[in-house]
Order: structure tokens, then C-alpha cells, then sequence
């Protein structure tokens, strides 16, 4: 796996290049975007998602994905709404058997899909896997320890995607458990907009607590409905990745939590807080496998306009009595 292709040119797809080429590996961006290819082969940045970080000789970015698909390995690292049909774009170019790896979190709207099942229908000659953890595009350009998990189904695969992408500061742990890892990294989007709420809220560092413990509860207990081992749940893409989601405004989906709660528009642009379109899917999942996600179906209601903040949080303080593991 020596040729890398990314399909996504902002901060996400961007600090995984930087990661490959850190790995040794030869990169190619792709992006819609004319400027970001420019401003990546001619200044060797991404002024527009990670100023401040430069960029590998090795990293070379192109508008044509048949050039970033042409590869040993390819990363999927667009928004999770538009993986569907980036998927079906690269299937059109990519070799049979070829691993596209997933770098979204989130779940499909209108099909309440994850997001490989996603790839597995747009692109059915690709392997999908998952990359997924407790990871901000920043600090992984600028080279601070991180760990993440990789999961496919195949463990021989997934051994073989860490090794294709691990350094000293960027550890990659390998994974089977694909529907553990992708429902930790779509439901955690949904509570750490709740984290922020509280935080917008100013509700006080207990509350936030509170919060984060709960949801995490919800969070483990649909995975384990939909089939996801505890220990995944447990592990980096879980509660390891939903500890850093709700600890501060540089994740998108707090931050537009903390607008909503210190009383800004919940209506305004978030394109890239991924947790507004999966709570309404999630909140979905979990009635039709008859699981309670209280926090997860708040969420949803004050996104779609029809619970107030008050009333969302009296609702989860008054809900009957009883024990905490029930």
C-alpha cells in the first residue's frame, strides 16, 4: 500500500495526507475545489482548512478522482451525506478488491444505513473499512500522539491498513467489530451536540458529567442491539472518541451545541457538524430495535423545532426513578 488516494481536500482529508506522508507513503489528494489544488502542488498548504500546516513534497493534489482513485489504497474522507455518491464516483475507477477506507462518522439519512454498508452498495468491487477515534484534523497535521482504530471485516486487512499509516505520533489499533466502531462514531456526534447544549447553557461541569456518563449508556446500549461487542464500544472509536467530542468547542457538532444553548439560531448553516443529520436517523434506529436513548431523542426534537431547551432538560431530569444500570 504505497500510493495513497484521499477523496476529501478539507482539514480531515488533508491531515490524513499528512499522516500517509508521514508513513512513508506516496499521496494524492482529490478536491472539488480548483483553489485547494492549487494552494496544495504550487504553496504546499490548505490555507482554507489547515493554515498554518505545511505540506509534504510527497502530498500532491488533483480535480480529476480518477488520478486519486488509481492507487494501492484509498480513503474516504468526505462529509457522511456525500459518501454515497463519492463512492460511486471512485467505483467507476478503482481496482476490484481495492480497500476504501471510510474517515466519516455517521449514519445514512433516508436509509438509516452505516456508512460501509453505504460503500458496499455505491462501490461493490471495494473492501470498506473504517477509520474512526478520538482524532481533531488539527492536532494530527501538526504531528500530537494520536490513536484511532481501523476495522474491517477481514483482521489480516485491518493489520495491514494500520501498518500502511502508523508513525510515532499517529497509532492506528486494528479492529473486526465494523458496526462498534461506526455506531460509536455516529452516536457520539448526536451527544456531543448535547454536551454543548449544556455547556451553551452554562449547566455547570456536573451536568456535563451527567451527560457524557448517560449518553454513553445510549450509546452502548444500541450498538450492543445492533450487534457491536461491548469492548469496541468500550475501546478509542466508542468512549474514547465521545470523551474528546464533548470536552470543547473544537469539535463542530459541540459547537454548535453551545450555540444552540446559550440561545443562537439552531437553524443556521453546520455543514460539517455531522451530528445534526444522524440524530433524527439515530433516534429512528433506536425506536425500531425498541431502545431508550432519552438524551439521543432530545436532540433530535430541539434540532427539528418541536422541544424547547427547557423542556428537554426538565424531561431528562423528571423521567421515573430507578437503578443506574437498567
Amino acid at each position: 500500500m504505497q500510493r495513497i488516494g484521499i477523496l476529501g481536500g478539507g482539514a480531515w482529508g488533508t491531515a490524513l495526507a499528512v499522516v500517509a506522508a508521514r508513513a512513508g507513503r506516496g499521496v494524492t489528494i482529490w478536491s472539488r475545489d480548483t483553489g485547494t489544488v492549487a494552494a496544495i502542488n504550487q504553496r504546499r498548504e490548505n490555507p482554507g482548512h489547515l493554515p498554518d500546516v505545511k505540506l509534504d513534497a510527497a502530498i500532491l493534489a488533483t480535480a480529476d478522482i480518477a488520478r486519486a482513485a488509481t492507487v494501492d489504497l484509498v480513503i474516504l474522507a468526505v462529509p457522511a451525506q456525500t459518501i454515497r455518491a463519492v463512492a460511486s464516483l471512485a467505483a467507476l475507477h478503482i481496482a476490484a478488491g481495492m480497500p476504501l477506507v471510510i474517515a466519516a462518522k455517521g449514519l445514512e439519512s433516508g436509509t438509516a444505513k452505516r456508512l460501509s454498508e453505504v460503500v458496499a452498495e455505491a462501490a461493490p468491487r471495494a473492501v470498506p473499512a473504517v477509520l474512526s477515534g478520538p482524532s481533531f484534523a488539527a492536532d494530527v497535521a501538526r504531528g500530537l500522539p494520536t490513536a484511532v482504530t481501523i476495522a474491517a471485516n477481514d483482521e489480516t486487512l485491518a493489520l495491514a491498513l494500520c501498518n500502511a499509516l502508523a508513525s510515532p505520533t499517529f497509532r492506528p489499533y486494528a479492529e473486526t467489530d465494523l458496526v462498534g466502531v461506526e455506531i460509536g462514531g455516529a452516536v457520539k456526534n448526536v451527544l456531543a451536540i448535547a454536551a454543548g447544549i449544556v455547556s451553551g447553557r452554562k449547566l455547570g461541569a456536573s451536568a456535563l458529567a451527567a451527560l457524557t456518563a448517560r449518553g454513553f449508556a445510549e450509546l452502548r446500549r444500541l450498538g450492543e442491539a445492533l450487534g457491536a461487542r461491548p469492548e469496541t464500544l468500550m475501546g478509542l472509536s466508542g468512549l474514547g472518541d465521545l470523551v474528546l467530542t464533548c470536552s470543547g468547542p473544537q469539535s463542530r457538532n459541540f459547537a454548535y451545541g453551545h450555540t444552540v444553548g446559550a440561545g443562537g439560531d439552531r437553524t443556521a448553516p453546520h455543514r460539517l457538524a455531522e451530528g445534526i443529520e444522524t440524530a433524527a436517523v439515530a433516534r429512528d434506529l433506536a425506536r425500531r430495535h425498541g431502545v431508550p436513548m432519552p438524551i439521543v431523542d432530545a436532540v433530535a426534537a430541539i434540532i427539528d423545532g418541536t422541544l424547547s431547551l427547557d423542556a428537554a432538560i426538565e424531561g431528562l431530569m423528571t423521567r421515573p426513578l430507578k437503578r443506574e444500570t437498567d
